[in-house]
C-alpha cells in the first residue's frame, strides 16, 4: 500500500492508498476538502472536529441518496456485513493528531 499525502482545510495528512486507487482517494479528499471548506466559509462552525463531523454527516446523506449507495445497504442489512471496526480505523488514521473518534 502506498501513501500519498493530501491537504484538507489547509492541514496535511499521510493517507494509505491500495495500489491504482489514487485517482478515487484524491476525488474523496477533494469532496471532503470542498465540503469542510464551506462549512467553515458559513461562519456558523469554528471546532474542526465539528467541521469535519458535519462534512461526513452531509457527504454520507448525499450518498445515500444515489440509486448504487441504496442497493448497497439494501444487500449489507439482509446479510452482508459492513466492518465498523475497519472504518474506524481509517477515520482515526485520516484524523491523525486531531484525534480519534472512540
Amino acid at each position: 500500500m502506498k501513501q500519498i499525502e493530501v491537504t484538507i482545510l489547509g492541514q496535511s495528512y499521510l493517507l494509505g492508498c491500495p495500489e491504482g486507487g489514487e485517482v478515487a482517494l484524491l476525488e474523496a479528499v477533494s469532496n471532503v476538502d470542498r465540503e469542510m471548506s464551506a462549512i467553515r466559509d458559513g461562519g456558523k462552525v469554528k471546532a474542526r472536529e465539528r467541521i469535519a463531523v458535519l462534512a461526513a454527516l452531509n457527504l454520507a446523506y448525499a450518498l445515500a441518496g444515489r440509486p448504487a449507495a441504496r442497493a448497497a445497504s439494501a444487500a449489507s442489512s439482509s446479510g452482508g456485513e459492513v466492518d465498523v471496526d475497519h472504518l474506524i480505523a481509517r477515520l482515526d488514521l485520516a484524523l491523525g493528531a486531531d484525534g480519534q473518534l472512540l
